[in-house]
């Protein structure tokens, strides 16, 4: 038994309560001040550095669960759900912006993202969500709510919720796959009960969407139609497979945890 994950587990609702008030009411800041989205770094810190204080005297669990996440058959599982869930995205991406092309009136309904020509923002944002944005998302949506609603709601009912809240974080073109990521990343974590096993995925999975967009200078992903065909294709597929993986796995826990 980890300690480190059991004191996740035992995390007061009013704590997290506070941190998601915290989170909402700088978001309203920042729109009302028109900051980027960058300045939300700091959010991200002073909510890691809040589940740090809460979770301090853990250090020697933390190091166990830690080497936990790289033997073979957690990153097996990990590359796994993180391949299938990138061409997946993609797929649907496609799939957002032909939506938009076909129905042009929805566009004014959806904000869109600022593109900020400053270095040092780029990188700022970059580390944000490679590196800290898969801590305290993982931490808050894994570690603290899935295992809060599990104690009120079938476990079902919990990967749900938790994903969906998960989901409208994100844009209009990634909420689909973000749900869908949601969900792997509950089943990795009920199944490994390793909340940096989840972190490690989330880590990866930005850091590989990261430098694919740094790598496709010429936006060949969005332009070039044999390139497109050929994603599509692939996500068809990763995306019958992700379901199959679901499926089993969701069969699985509910079977665990009757």
């Amino acid at each position: 038994m980890s300690l480190f994950n059991e004191k996740i587990k035992l995390f007061n609702l009013n704590d997290l309560f506070v941190v998601v008030l915290f989170i909402f009411l700088v978001k309203i800041l920042c729109i009302s001040l028109n900051w980027s989205d960058v300045d939300l770094v700091c959010i991200n810190i002073v909510i890691i550095l809040f589940f740090t204080f809460k979770l301090r005297g853990c250090f020697s669990s933390f190091k166990q669960d830690l080497l936990k996440v790289f033997t073979f058959d957690s990153l097996k599982l990990v590359f796994l759900i993180v391949i299938l869930n990138i061409f997946v995205s993609y797929g649907l991406l496609y799939l957002s912006n032909f939506i938009l092309k076909a129905f042009p009136f929805i566009r004014p309904l959806i904000s869109s993202s600022v593109y900020i020509n400053n270095s040092a923002l780029v990188i700022s944002g970059f580390i944000a969500t490679v590196f800290i944005s898969p801590i305290s998302e993982e931490l808050i949506f894994r570690g603290v709510l899935l295992n809060k609603l599990r104690l009120i709601v079938p476990l079902s009912f919990s990967i749900v919720i938790s994903s969906l809240l998960f989901c409208i974080l994100h844009s209009f073109g990634s909420m689909t796959a973000a749900f869908i990521f949601a969900v792997c990343m509950a089943i990795l974590y009920l199944k490994t009960d390793n909340v940096l096993i989840p972190i490690f995925a989330h880590f990866l999975n930005n850091l590989i969407a990261e430098m694919i967009v740094v790598i496709d200078t010429g936006n060949v992903l969005f332009t070039n139609d044999g390139v497109m065909m050929i994603i599509s294709i692939l996500a068809i597929v990763c995306g019958i497979l992700i379901f199959i993986f679901i499926k089993n796995q969701w069969d699985s826990l509910n079977i665990n945890n009757l």
